[in-house]
């Protein structure tokens, strides 16, 4: 059986296995400025206080900031996966669904809570989806929910 047979078996176990919460994460107003500078994406509710206060209260994170913080929000979870032999590399392969739920004002703390939702094997590869909830500390709505496919390629 190949590497990626046998990964495939133990990881398929893992579906509906809810990995937990990561650490929480403050945005801050400087992240986002830096950001809108990234994506030529100013828009007054993101980077001018003054403005944004009688719509939201102050300033609010872009939702796709707060969507490529799934990255690093994700490294804190503890994933409990089985050692997998002849792994090559891990990519990002993409998302089957994203909501943004809930604005991120500036200041807040956000976290993620990961399930592992599906796992298909593809060939020489493995995509592991998993449902990510970012939650904002003191909210009780999320601010955003997506379905993220990573994709664990092995050698032949």
């Amino acid at each position: 059986m190949s590497n990626a047979a046998n990964a495939y078996e133990l990881l398929k176990a893992k579906e509906g296995f809810d990995e937990g919460h990561g650490d929480w994460f403050e945005i801050t107003q400087e992240q986002i400025n830096q950001f809108a500078d990234c994506t030529i994406d100013h828009q007054f509710i993101h980077v001018d206080p003054e403005r944004a206060t009688p719509v939201f209260g102050g300033t609010i994170a872009h939702g796709f900031l707060t969507l490529s913080m799934l990255t690093y929000l994700t490294t804190s979870i503890d994933q409990d996966l089985p050692p997998l032999d002849g792994v090559m590399m891990g990519i990002n392969y993409g998302c089957d669904r994203v909501r943004f739920l809930n604005p991120v004002m500036s200041g807040s703390r956000v976290r993620a809570g990961s399930v592992i939702s599906k796992v298909e094997l593809k060939g020489a590869a493995i995509n592991t989806t998993r449902v990510i909830t970012i939650e904002i500390e003191g909210v009780s709505k999320p601010a955003l929910i997506a379905e993220w496919i990573g994709r664990i390629v092995f050698d032949s």
